[in-house]
């Protein structure tokens, strides 16, 4: 049983760690020429095996539809998604990505694998075992609580 200072501690560490990994990712993020933000709904848009609708979009990331709105905007201008009317009510908007889009997501596939590489880099290959293990209890592990 650990203590709750011990429990502090490794929720702080998280927290760093977690910041760490968003500065490095930020950083592996700029040459593409995306935000954080906008790469999360790039992935999020391929997760759909059809193009989702802004909805679908909003929900799935846990936001305001006009927070995919603005997200959508700038990725549609940078040529990475489309908006296309839905082929059965012509009042839904539906997003799909563009080949630019497709190629962008694998850039952001090597920009997050270089990101983890840096990350871990100081661990042995038992210990990123170990730790690989330990994530995916932390990630599975039960209920989420609401603040």
């Amino acid at each position: 049983m650990t203590t709750p200072d011990a429990d502090g501690m490794l929720a702080e560490q998280l927290l760093r760690l977690t910041r760490r990994i968003h500065r490095i990712q930020k950083l592996q993020l700029e040459p593409i020429g995306i935000t954080p933000a906008q790469a999360r709904l790039l992935r999020t848009v391929a997760f759909y095996d059809q193009p989702p609708r802004m909805a679908d979009l909003a929900e799935r990331l846990e936001v305001v539809p006009r927070a995919v709105t603005t997200l959508v905007d700038g990725l549609e201008g940078s040529g990475w998604v489309r908006r296309v009317p839905d082929p059965t009510n012509r009042r839904v908007v539906r997003i799909e990505l563009t080949d630019t889009g497709r190629a962008t997501l694998n850039s952001l596939r090597g920009a997050r694998r270089s990101a983890a590489e840096d990350v871990l880099a100081p661990l042995t290959a038992e210990q990123r075992e170990v730790l690989g293990g330990l994530l995916s209890t932390l990630v599975d592990g039960g209920p989420e609580r609401r603040c």
